[in-house]
This record gives structure tokens, sequence and C-alpha cells, in this order.
């Protein structure tokens, strides 16, 4: 049980270390896609893409207005 505490904390240790991807030996980066003029870089390819995560453009709070009757919004029935 003594030992264990040390093992752990050197195994949290390990999982903060970050450094530069690069590929696996032996291995390269992916072919360029078609149509690109370079091959991008590893971070670049781990950049998500605008459609992976959009930007909001509407405040709800700033642009709130009253809802117009709705006669079809009826309450529940039993």
């Amino acid at each position: 049980m003594r030992y264990l505490i040390p093992i752990a904390l050197l195994a949290l240790a390990a999982c903060g270390s970050r450094g530069e991807l690069k590929p696996a030996p032996g291995g390269s980066l992916p072919v360029k896609p078609y149509g690109a003029t370079a091959t991008p870089t590893p971070s670049q390819l781990m950049e998500p893409a605008p459609q992976a995560r959009p930007e909001r453009k509407d405040e709800l709070l700033k642009s709130s207005e009253e809802r117009p009757r709705d006669d079809f919004d009826l309450p529940p029935t039993r």
C-alpha cells in the first residue's frame, strides 16, 4: 500500500507531458488532400474545421423579444 501512492503519482505526472506531434516511427504524415497546394502540418490537422466548431451568431439575451400569441400552444389535456 505504501508503494502504491508514489506509483500513482508517477503515473499521473506522465499524463501531463505534452510535446510536438510527430508521426509514428516508420510512418509518415497523411497524403496531401486533393486540390491542396501543400501537405498540412500536424498542428493544422489537429485544428478543428469551422463546421466542427461553429461560432454562435445569435445572442439570445440581447435580442430577446416577446413571442407572438400562438393559438395552437394549448396546455396538455388529462
